[in-house]
């Protein structure tokens, strides 16, 4: 019988709240947090209030203009009294091994498991994302850095620059992030994606 490896979940549930505070702490309006993360007033106060999810790469743009890590955003484990133990991470690799705990992240209908450790020097962020069917569809937006994505299973609509395409089992999509796109599932099932993008979110 296969060994199911032990997964760490983080969820959404605070996100939308947490990005409220953080913004709130900077003294920042909607409007000056849409200026500098490049998604719309309307999506931001959607993600605020609970209506709308956020993509973890649409959430590291809005990270980087409040100044926070994107693994703040799910972290609610109050701060020790202590500094942890750092263990130096080699520069030039990493290895994960498969029976390793893996994080996942949920955001709305998208759930991100890192699929490597964290590397000093390393700028790209391999992810699993499972996309359930439905829900609300994001909107398009472009950001530094390339991203790629291959379809393992399901099927998946990614629109970049305003163009549908269908991506089935073995097709892949790599663009350069600043292109406006999104991704969706109009299936009824999963649809499962190796994405690799840079920089790294966590």
């Amino acid at each position: 019988m296969p060994v199911t490896e032990p997964i760490e979940e983080t969820s959404s549930a605070q996100v939308g709240p947490r990005i409220r505070e953080f913004r709130k702490q900077r003294g920042l309006t909607l409007r000056s947090l849409a200026a500098r993360s490049g998604l719309s007033i309307g999506f931001l106060s959607q993600v605020e209030r609970g209506i709308s999810s956020i993509g973890l790469t649409a959430l590291g743009s809005v990270a980087s203009a409040l100044g926070h890590s994107v693994s703040e955003f799910f972290d609610d484990t109050p701060a020790v009294g202590h500094d942890p133990v750092v263990v130096p991470m080699p520069s030039h690799f990493t290895l994960t091994r498969g029976e390793n705990t893996a994080t996942q992240y949920v955001s709305g209908q998208q759930t991100y498991r890192m699929l490597s450790e964290r590397g000093a020097g390393l700028v790209l962020e391999p992810m699993l994302v499972h996309i359930a069917p439905g829900g609300q569809r994001e909107n398009a937006y472009g950001h530094a850095g390339e991203e790629f994505a291959y379809v393992i299973s399901g099927e998946l609509l990614y629109e970049v620059d305003g163009v549908e395409h269908r991506l089935r089992p073995g097709d892949s999509v790599h663009l350069r992030s600043s292109v406006p796109h999104r991704m969706y599932n109009d299936t009824g099932t999963v649809t499962t994606v190796v994405s690799v993008v840079t920089p790294r979110l966590f």
